[in-house]
């Protein structure tokens, strides 16, 4: 076989081919069909599991390689990590037809587990079942304090939120009664050593000591996930594993299931909400308890527990990092218990209310806000507790001061994804903090670009339109603004990662202008203002040396598609006043945008095509902004600087500039149109490319003559000075001298549409009629087609018109 060196993990592994693979493959046979299991097997192993997790393409292992990987994993004398190892790669290649395994050939739990993960991998439902019977089949046959229990209960978990209905009800209820007694009875003595056997090891010096809290404080309560100590027992571990999986165990459950006939059960034990808090309160009564509710009586005990130690100042950073995450976990535990019993909730309320009292000015227990503003929302009127204060502090104060943790920012935006309808009436202060959650977007756009495409549907309405869109438009302007921010602020041992490799002291120091605080303060405002600063130019030009910045260049390039997500949530409602403003907010913000390489161009190509639609919602905007339009097409920057706009814009005013979309329309109208898109034909075609001025391209030159054509018919006098500039653009289309600027290509597009319009003007009422359709015709769109109505009507015209042709095909 193939004894060369495996891939190289610096070699790309997606590009390994298959017959690269093959020799791989029977390497790793041949170290396994030996039981070689030393550090060579070891390093093969995980090579192939990089090799085949690389992709999310299925590779094709060879059978008998697979077959070893299955044999390893059942082997008694097999290392654990090379079990591992052969476990994780069988994972990835699922779901496979080559699998033989059964938890039958499981050697130990420890072996069950690592067979068990496989099978699930695959994804059939009745292997799903077959699994979670033989793990609680030797869940029901030790007892709690046996060994190697710890290897089941994550299967267990899996297996109830792959299927729910997967374990039978008394199975369950048995499990529910133990992962009660974990939680609540460990031992509250550390794990015993080994004995060394040296000359000095004595019964005395080995006796366990009791566990610890995080301050190192002897612990006198019961033991939890958050105690400490050198070494843990089994039970220990249990308890552990069984709070990690508790949350998932009791929403699998739920009211409908166990808690249903916990509530008969009960029906003796209650009279009131008092004599059920005292029944369930009083250790004489605990007895009586169902497993499920006897569940959740531990929970509850052990989530209280956790609230109280994670108090504590902790000695070690990673035991304060773990007090975090369990607060997290603890306060999500308490809002189900209270969901699925609210006789819980007046056991719970007093120290969650604690609890954000004091984690208010605790900005390193930012994260623990979330679940309790989550509980707050789902028990705020049960509780007589304030929900809209509880959502005030989260808005204003954790974006504009946490926006930079890309951990907080997910958590942040999945927590308003998900809890849209318990807002209700605070959907408004959603709305308005978009400013402060758009921080989170500017610093982590590649993160949350699809959350927030997703979330913008809700964020936006007829109120807050406009300011959104022009905050989206200065996007990179907000990050690069945060940036500096964070620069200025704070020391640089907490600073978080930039690019250092730009240099900034001019902006710091403009950070500190009084002339451009104001503009500062505006773009990074924590609410909607009700305002909008249209012109940024000079605090663009300050943040011009941090334009460069990874960060920026990132979130520039996902504004075009959150751009898309907002026209689409808006053409949805926008009303005419709407849509007119928002016309005019990118004919405005077309020539003032943040001076970020390609960004111009990527954003001119999406506002290009969403002018028109705008247009087309409310059509007599060409007439109510003709004014806008006019400055617009006739400054000197517009067609140098705009031009996918500046043909969306000319393409609009040809089509909608029309009595027939707007009764105020009047000759006097299409004729200062007609002469301004004149001017700007002229200007267009006459100027030589230059570095400043680039070549216009073809499209600009056939949609001005398309759409001064259009203004003749609608207007007859103007045909013969329409005619006179078409005829002047064919001979200059057909100039020898414009060849090697324009291209012979682009050319012959803008002679063809000359001849075209040229022909059709010579019948003014053939004209009137393609050109513009009565709203009967044109509501089909038939001349759009390029198989109809338009180019039949033009290929016809031209060849009645030259009589060389005749009307023979050819």
């Amino acid at each position: 076989g193939w004894t060369g060196p495996g891939p190289s993990l610096l070699h790309p592994l997606t590009e390994v081919g298959a017959e690269e693979l093959g020799r791989f493959c029977a390497r790793v046979s041949a170290l396994l069909q030996a039981e070689d299991w030393g550090p060579d097997a070891l390093d093969a192993l995980r090579r192939l599991f990089l090799i085949v997790a690389a992709t999310k393409y299925s590779r094709r292992l060879e059978p008998t390689c697979v077959a070893l990987l299955q044999t390893t994993l059942c082997s008694p004398r097999c290392p654990e990590r090379l079990q591992l190892l052969c476990a994780a790669v069988l994972r990835e290649m699922a779901p496979s037809d080559s699998l033989s395994l059964s938890c039958d050939h499981a050697q130990s739990s420890r072996q069950l587990g690592l067979v068990a993960s496989v099978l699930l991998a695959q994804g059939d439902p009745q292997q799903v079942r077959t699994v979670g019977q033989c793990v609680i089949k030797v869940l029901e046959s030790r007892q709690p304090e046996g060994p190697s229990l710890t290897y089941l209960l994550p299967v267990v978990s899996k297996v109830t939120s792959l299927a729910p209905d997967a374990l039978p009800e008394e199975q369950t209820k048995a499990l529910s009664k133990r992962l009660g007694d974990w939680l609540r009875y460990a031992s509250v003595q550390q794990g015993a050593a080994h004995a060394s056997g040296g000359f000095f090891s004595t019964p005395r010096t080995r006796q366990p000591g009791p566990v610890t809290e995080v301050d190192g404080t002897v612990a006198t309560d019961f033991f939890t996930v958050l105690s400490t100590g050198q070494r843990f027992t089994e039970d220990q571990r249990l308890n552990v594993q069984a709070f990690s999986m508790l949350r998932a165990w009791l929403l699998q459950g739920g009211p409908a299931r166990p808690g249903a006939a916990d509530a008969d059960d009960r029906s003796e034990l209650e009279g009131s909400t008092v004599s059920v808090l005292s029944a369930a309160s009083t250790a004489s009564h605990l007895h009586l308890l169902p497993p499920a509710e006897w569940l959740r009586e531990k929970a509850l005990e052990y989530c209280q527990r956790l609230l109280e130690q994670s108090g504590r100042r902790a000695l070690r950073k990673a035991n304060s990092d773990l007090q975090k995450a369990c607060l997290v976990e603890a306060v999500l535990v308490l809002d189900v218990l209270c969901r699925q019993d609210p006789s819980f909730l007046y056991r719970a309320l007093p120290c969650v209310r604690a609890l954000r009292t004091r984690l208010c000015g605790d900005t390193a227990c930012v994260r623990a806000l979330l679940p309790i503003a989550q509980f707050f929302l789902h028990h705020g009127e049960a509780a007589a507790v304030d929900a809209d204060a509880v959502c005030q502090h989260l808005f204003t104060r954790i974006p504009s001061e946490h926006f930079h943790s890309p951990m907080l920012a997910f958590e942040f935006v999945q927590f308003c994804r998900d809890h849209l309808v318990l807002f209700g009436s605070n959907l408004d202060l959603l709305r308005t903090s978009f400013p402060n959650l758009f921080k989170f977007l500017a610093w982590s756009s590649p993160a949350l670009t699809s959350e927030f495409v997703a979330l913008l549907p809700v964020l936006v309405d007829a109120g807050t339109a406009v300011e959104m869109l022009h905050l989206l438009l200065d996007l990179p302007s907000l990050t690069a603004a945060l940036d500096l921010q964070l620069r200025a602020s704070q020391a640089a041992s907490e600073r978080p990662l930039w690019d250092v490799s730009v240099r900034a002291p001019g902006c710091l120091e403009a950070l500190r202008d009084p002339q451009a605080q104001g503009l500062f303060q505006h773009l990074l405002r924590a609410k909607a203002s009700g305002t909008v600063e249209s012109r940024l130019t000079p605090l663009h030009q300050l943040l011009q040396p941090l334009a460069s910045c990874a960060r920026v260049l990132q979130c520039a390039q996902a504004v075009p598609t959150l751009l898309r997500a907002f026209f689409a949530a808006v053409t949805q409602f926008a009303s005419g006043a709407l849509a007119s403003q928002l016309a005019l907010l990118l004919l405005e913000r077309s020539d003032s945008l943040f001076q970020v390489e390609g960004y111009e161009a990527d954003v001119h190509r999406v506002l290009s095509s969403q002018f028109p639609a705008l247009c087309k919602l409310h059509p007599p905007l060409v007439v109510e902004r003709a004014k806008e339009l006019l400055e617009f097409v006739g400054s000197l920057g517009g067609p140098r600087s705009t031009g996918h706009m500046l043909t969306s814009v000319v393409w609009a005013i040809g089509e909608y500039l029309s009595v027939s979309w707007d009764r105020r329309c009047s000759a006097e109208q299409i004729s200062r149109f007609f002469e301004a898109l004149e001017a700007l034909l002229f200007e267009v075609t006459q100027s030589r490319p230059s570095a400043a001025l680039p070549k216009c391209p073809p499209q600009v030159i056939t949609v001005l003559m398309t759409t001064l054509t259009k203004l003749a018919s609608r207007s007859q006098d103007l045909i013969p000075r329409v005619s006179l500039l078409l005829s002047k653009m064919r001979t200059l289309a057909q100039s020898p001298a414009v060849g090697p600027v324009h291209g012979e290509d682009d050319l012959g597009a803008v002679r063809t549409r000359a001849t075209e319009l040229l022909n059709l003007l010579k019948m003014p009422s053939v004209a009137q009629f393609v050109l513009t359709p009565s709203v009967e015709v044109s509501q089909p769109r038939y001349h759009r087609d390029c198989n109809t109505a338009l180019p039949l009507a033009l290929d016809t015209v031209s060849r009645l018109l030259e009589r060389e042709a005749g009307l023979l095909p050819g």
